[in-house]
């Protein structure tokens, strides 16, 4: 009887676990781990590779869309399927073709910008000034991405002429507003409203941009690009003589900052 009581209480020496070694004796149910979900293990694995996709591949593949096809005959399924994503990762990121363009174009102008800094030479703030945004003109009016949209897709770009003004436009005076601070500092910027004075630089490029085909039927591009840029050096010299202050003699030579937008014209 003892025996027997002793049997059932304790277990034999030799499966009696010991505190720190392993055993392989089953676990009770609500210690056991829980067994692989092998789907969800295969879904986590393949969603480092969709982060690995960057936005910058992603507007790639739409640029070459839509250089070869242009906006409106460029689709999601058809960009997803030229960077290699499905069009449900694509969406993800961009709800739409559109949305794609407006932050690529954003981006190729935010390029542009750097490039017409680095550009701008030495010299007074608004000698820069006018050097810069001459060649930032002239690099926008030879853009193939914009110049594709202008040709067949041009209403894309009316909401920004007619209702309000987009991320590259704001950029735009940013980029003047650095110019017309130092101009009115060094005294070489007519001192006005920078805000004002700023909007109305881009209003007044950007009319070269967009209108650049129509404008230049029957003139010369580099002579518009000349007349530009003394429209500008002229607009922001800090004193314009008059025709009485010159005596009665128009004034005819080029400033240093005509001069410099003329090369580049050329």
């Amino acid at each position: 009887m003892t025996s027997q009581r002793h049997t059932r209480c304790e277990l034999p020496q030799q499966d009696r676990p010991v505190r720190g070694q392993h055993t392989d004796r089953p676990t009770s149910p609500a210690s056991a781990p829980e067994a692989p979900d092998h789907a969800a293990a295969s879904e986590a694995a393949a969603k480092p590779a969709v982060h690995r996709i960057s936005d910058a591949t992603l507007l790639q593949a739409a640029r070459e869309c839509v250089l070869a096809h242009g906006v409106r005959r460029s689709t999601l399924t058809g960009i997803a399927r030229r960077a290699g994503v499905s069009r449900m990762t694509l969406y993800r990121r961009f709800p739409d073709v559109h949305s794609m363009v407006a932050a690529l174009m954003t981006e190729e102008f935010a390029e542009t910008l750097r490039k017409a800094h680095a550009a701008a030479g030495t010299g007074t703030a608004r000698t820069r000034l006018v050097t810069a945004t001459i060649r930032c003109v002239r690099m926008l009016q030879s853009d193939p991405l914009l110049q594709r949209v202008l040709d067949t897709d041009a209403e894309m770009l009316l909401p920004y002429l007619v209702e309000r003004l987009g991320s590259a436009q704001l950029a735009a005076e940013r980029f003047v507003h650095e110019y017309l601070y130092e101009g009115h500092a060094d005294g070489s910027i007519r001192r006005t409203d920078t805000a004002t004075q700023a909007r109305t630089l881009v209003l007044i490029a950007q009319s070269f941009v967009i209108s650049a085909a129509p404008a230049a039927t029957g003139v010369d591009p580099r002579n518009l690009s000349a007349e530009l840029a003394h429209s500008l050096d002229s607009a922001l010299h800090p004193s314009i003589p008059t025709a009485q202050d010159r005596g009665g003699q128009e004034h005819t030579s080029a400033g240093p900052a005509e001069n410099t937008a003329a090369e580049e014209a050329r």
